[in-house]
């Protein structure tokens, strides 16, 4: 019987490239989407440097502007969820379920990015649940997937 490997991306300056590239158009996806298409079609605007803001005020730490951003776009955007891509919810998949096509994964994992954000994170930050369900919600819902399903892509390119 033969063990499957997870299959890990290697520990380099071309992983952290990709980190960063990959990262830098998935979260000008996200924001494009969340903070200009969404409400030009009538839908709610996304603040994601406000729910980072609410997080670090939460957790006492310095909560301004610049603050907010940073985390979304740097700590988030180019570190956090493309690590969450590259090297536990894709190898996880592939040793799990196997060589499927790259954009079945990147929107499951962009939903699961959602849960973690909307769901999670929001409470941490003293937020609603899942905002109460409101717009919000289900703008942020796109945005995460399109995240997951453009940092894939790019990913691909890349490699």
């Amino acid at each position: 019987m033969t063990e499957k490997k997870l299959n890990l991306p290697p520990l380099s300056i071309q992983t952290l490239g990709l980190m960063f590239i990959g990262g830098f158009f998935a979260t000008n996806a996200f924001d494009l989407w969340g903070q200009l298409i969404s409400p030009a079609l009538g839908f709610a605007n996304l603040s994601p440097h406000g729910l980072a803001k609410s997080l670090l005020n939460s957790l006492g730490l310095p909560s301004g502007d610049f603050a907010g951003y940073f985390v979304h776009f740097y700590l988030v955007g180019l570190i956090g969820y493309p690590i969450g891509w590259l090297f536990i919810f894709a190898p996880l998949w592939n040793r799990v379920i196997g060589e499927t096509h790259w954009f079945i994964p990147s929107a499951i994992y962009g939903f699961g990015l959602w849960v973690f954000a909307i769901g999670g994170i929001t409470a941490v930050a003293g937020l609603p649940f899942f905002l109460n369900f409101t717009g919000i919600t289900w703008v942020a819902l796109v945005g995460h997937v399109v995240y997951g399903i453009v940092f894939a892509a790019v990913a691909r390119v890349i490699r």
